[in-house]
Formats: C-alpha cells, structure tokens, sequence
C-alpha cells in the first residue's frame, strides 16, 4: 500500500503546516532565526508579525541561540515535592549554568518546563527531547558527564516504564488486554456507519480527555454535514500536570488509537486522521510512525480497507510547540492549521467547521482506544464491565504521595478509599482530581465511587484520568501556588477575564499565603471566579480556580486559621526569595 507524505497531506494548504516547518528550521540551526520568519513570511504571503507572534506563543520555539544540549526540567507539584530543587541545583551545578541561559561553552542551556507527563517518575525532565526519569543527583552527574563525554541523549535516555498497577480481576481489562490489529476494523465494517455509531451510543462512551461529552453525537453530526473531505482528529496533547494515561495507551497500544481513529473514519465519512501529538511526547513519534506504517503494509489503511471499495483512510501526525491550551479542541485546530493556538469563537461546532473549516470530529486517545476494544470485544462484552450508568473501564494516572505510582484501570464504580488502598497512599490528606483545572477532595469523600452517577454526578466534580494524593506534610497553599502558576503562564491571555482574573487571583492566594489575607479577599476571589468561568473562551478560563475554590470548603479548619492569623495581625512575614525573583532577569 503506497503511504502518502508523513508530514502532509497532498490537498492540505502550506500554511497549515507552519509549525513544522519551524519544527525543521529549529532542529537545522538550533534556533529561529530572523532570516528563516522573513523567508516564510514571503513564501506563504503572511506577515513577519504573525509569524513572529506564532513562534512567541508557543514554550519550545527559541528565538535566540540556545546551545548543544537542551535541557527541560519538570517542575509541576509532583516534581516540586519529589526533589525538584535539588534536582535543579544538581544541573546547575554540573552544567555550569543558570535556568533561562545556557553555559559558556554553549552546550548545554536550561530550561524549566510544566509537566512533561512523567509524574509517575518524578523528578524528571526532557534532554534534547528525551526524557530522563527518576532523577536523583548522582544520576545527574553521571548523565551530564556522558554528554559532555560526546554521547547523545537518545542514545542514553530513559525508556519510562509504564506502571501498569492494577487491572481488573476475572480478565475483565478493556485497554490491555490482546490485541490483534484489525479486528475491531473487520467487525466495524460488517456494519453501517450508522449501526457502528448506535453501538458506540449504547456503549454510553463520552470523550475521556476530561469533558465527558458524548462520543456519539459528535460522531452522529459529523456523519450528517454534507460538505467534504471529513477529518478525525486524535487529540494526543495531553497537558494536564498528573496525567499520563494517553502517554501509556501511545507507548504501549497505539495500533488500538489508531484502529479507533480508522472505526471513526468509517462511520463518519471521513478519509483523513491526524494525530496532534504533544511535543513532551516526540521520543514517541518514531513508534507512531513505525505503528502507522505496519497498518498501511497490512492494507488497513490506504485505500480500499477490508476490501470495501471507497473505504479509505489517510494518517498523519501533527507535532505540536508546547502550548497547554491547546489541549481545547478549538485551539488545536488553530495549532493544526499553522496559527497561534488560540480557542476560537463558538459560533460553530467543530464537527460543522473543523480543521480547515471542514466537518471534523476530536477525540482523545483514551476515546478511540475504548472504540476499537470495543469493537473488537464485541458491545455486549463491554457492557459486563462497570456498573449500569457507567459501563465499561477507566484510566487512572496516580502519583504523588503514593508507593505505587502509575496507570490504574478500574471498572466504573470503585471507591476514592479503594483506589487509594491499592496505591499504598502515604496519609493521604488532599486529593486532586483531573490535574490543576479538576477539582479536590478531602478523605471526608473517600468512600464515593468514581461513576458517572456518584462522584461525576455534577458538572463540579470530574475526574478526567488522574488522581494526585498529597500527604499532611504538603502545605496546601504551596499546591494551589504551583496550580495558579501553571494557568498564569499557560493562558493564552485572547481573553480579558482570563487574562487578568488569573493574575489577580494568583496574587490573592500569594496574599493568603503569607498570612495577609481576609475575607474580602476570599469574596473577591469568588467574584473573579465567577466572571471567568462566565465569560471566558475555554475551558482553561472557565476551570482554573476550580480547585481553589473547593479547597476553601473542604479544607475550611486550615483556611480559617489563615484568615484568623491575617485579622490578628498575626503571621506578617517578608519573603526574601520572593523580592528577588526577578533579579536574574533585570541584572545588568
């Protein structure tokens, strides 16, 4: 089967492919170089503004030399209690540079960065796009030394171990259980597009990357736009600090993503899938690539799949820049299209106006892996598992103050206390649900079940696919501070209220912090709240001070003493590290 160009499609506009050209110049000369943003702006008639507003928007675009080896530590709140600071000093020491600079030999440059989906192998971080797990300083040194020995990274790099921890009893997996690449296309395609999405609407799958909107009608609305091509769009940006289960199902299933994005095709009407993988992940592009290649030699993808006639079905994978906001489905369509990664006005659906303002449906990982298991196991096997109202399985990422960090499966219905009890969780004390944009729990909750008819009742408490458990030696506003952090410098800041209200509110819970704060603060960062989850965008703005707000009810006795302390004048306190935060960046 002949296989089309792995980085495009032939009717696709060269400017939907923007990002990897500036993917191709960055590797070429090690950074953006004025020249490189003046060629493309002539050659795809767009001005040298825009582009150069493109390369800013996204983490990993340099537009200045930066050296030999690039070095990107994690410093997401797993990180930061599991020995981030020394790691950093340990790097800083051994590489002779600073964070935000590289060395004098320029080989080696520094570089903090959110999570790079490793929490269950904390600290760790990214070299030269690698990753480098469980770090410690003697494993430092000796990385460093080997590089500056002449080896390179991919040569001595970590391969993450996957951490599958439980799965269910009886062999009732869904995930991990054999595979065999098409199956779940040959049982697929004995059916209509329209019977293929009455199964997966009985199958009550909603979308796993969090929203939990139902599968099926995005599909059902697809299939009856008009207009064509048609696009199924993986969304492999998995962002979310905690979470790591897509990482996993890409590691160690992509054939089942990838079978579930060719189901889609089919039911959908469409011939094209792209895979927007997140760049943390580009040590996993070469599997994917190999996974995609091994389905066109075994004719399950190309043209004429199972022998159907007009049954074809192209895939591609889209590098993203790292840009956390682009994990909102509109705002990777910008990406996709060679944009800023900028949510779009709602005035369309995606599945009217997509990619390339074409009929396209967005599903996480997680979702196209359930479809194909699904379709291979067959609807009423997958059934058996969960309990009614919540059928089937879910993906768990653990970590934090836990033994057993890493993927857990679990039959719709268990217990926050089970889950717990299996991960051998150290005095668990506060529980974050669905990284920083979900919700937290006290141990008050544990024995509500993870369903979508007890604990994902509401549209307050949803778990997207991970739990991070911390101890009571955690100093919850150190939790929240890291959270606020995050959304401050990962909002895109399109939107005023999201803008300014996660300044704002980051500088309240400062405030809080050190003891400052009153209740008028604690109203104000209600009314902020309010106004963003109101008026913003996406879902980054209508999100970020989910957890804040909850943890002032939960955790009402440890907020009271912070206010208590502020009225009494109590607990003032001048935070040295913090008045000269800036100094590196202003120095002279």
């Amino acid at each position: 089967m002949i296989r089309p160009s792995t980085t495009f499609f032939r009717h696709e506009p060269r400017r939907s492919q923007l990002v990897n050209e500036l993917w191709s110049a960055q590797r070429r000369d090690g950074y953006i170089t004025l020249q490189t943003m003046e060629e493309l702006s002539k050659s795809l008639d767009v001005s040298l503004i825009e582009i150069q507003g493109i390369v800013s928007f996204y983490h990993f675009f340099h537009t200045k030399p930066t050296a030999r080896h690039v070095i990107y530590l994690n410093n997401s709140v797993v990180s930061k209690i599991k020995g981030y600071k020394r790691i950093r000093e340990a790097l800083e020491r051994e590489t002779g540079s600073r964070f935000n600079t590289k060395d004098r030999t320029d080989t080696f440059a520094l570089f903090d960065t959110p999570c790079i989906g490793m929490s269950d192998q904390e600290p760790a971080a990214l070299i030269d796009f690698y990753p480098f797990t469980n770090l410690n300083v003697m494993k430092v040194r000796e990385v460093i030394a080997a590089l500056k020995a002449g080896k390179k990274a991919a040569d001595i790099c970590d391969q993450p171990n996957d951490h599958i921890r439980y799965l269910p009893p009886n062999d009732n997996t869904i995930f991990f259980r054999p595979y065999t690449a098409g199956e779940g296309i040959a049982n697929a395609s004995a059916l209509t597009p329209k019977q293929v999405i009455g199964i997966v609407k009985t199958s009550e799958l909603s979308g796993r990357g969090g929203a939990f909107f139902p599968t099926w009608i995005k599909w059902d609305g697809c299939r009856k736009e008009a207009a064509t091509p048609k696009y199924v769009v993986c969304n492999a940006d998995e962002g979310e600090p905690g979470t790591f289960k897509d990482r996993v199902l890409l590691n160690r299933e992509p054939g089942s993503v990838l079978e579930g994005m060719i189901i889609a095709g089919y039911a959908i009407g469409a011939k094209y899938g792209i895979i927007y993988l997140r760049a943390e992940y580009r040590w996993l592009l070469k599997k994917l690539e190999d996974t995609i290649q091994e389905f066109y030699d075994n004719g399950l993808l190309g043209r004429s799949i199972q022998g159907i006639d007009g049954f074809d079905f192209d895939v591609r994978v889209q590098m993203g820049a790292g840009s956390y906001v682009c994990g909102e489905e509109t705002a990777l369509l910008e990406s996709m299209e060679g944009k800023r990664g900028e949510p779009r006005t709602k005035w369309y659906f995606p599945t009217q106006r997509g990619y390339l303002q074409q009929p396209t449906i967005i599903n996480n990982v997680e979702t196209f892996a359930a479809v194909a298991r699904m379709m291979e196991m067959g609807i009423n096997n997958y059934l058996n598992r969960g309990i009614p109202g919540s059928p089937g399985t879910k993906l768990i990422s653990l970590s934090g103050d836990v033994r057993k960090p890493g993927i857990y499966e679990i039959e719709w219905g268990m217990s926050i206390a089970e889950l717990l009890q299996r991960a051998e969780a150290v005095d668990p004390y506060f529980i974050q649900l669905s990284g920083p944009s979900g919700e937290c729990i006290s141990m008050n909750q544990k024995n509500r079940k993870i369903s979508m008819r007890d604990l994902m009742s509401t549209q307050d408490i949803r778990c997207g696919g991970s739990l991070m458990v911390f101890n009571r030696q955690r100093d919850i506003m150190k939790i929240l501070l890291n959270f606020s952090e995050f959304f401050l410098k990962e909002s895109c800041g399109i939107c005023t209220p999201c803008r300014a209200g996660n300044y704002i509110i980051h500088k309240k819970l400062q405030k809080m912090a050190h003891g400052l704060a009153t209740q008028a603060d604690v109203e104000e960062i209600h009314q902020w709240c309010d106004i963003m989850k109101e008026t913003s965008r996406c879902g980054l703005g209508k999100t970020a001070y989910n957890t804040p707000l909850r943890a002032i009810e939960e955790f009402s006795e440890y907020f009271s003493e912070k206010l208590e302390d502020a009225a009494n004048g109590m607990n003032l306190k001048f935070n040295m590290e913090e008045a000269i935060s800036d100094y590196e960046k202003y120095k002279v």
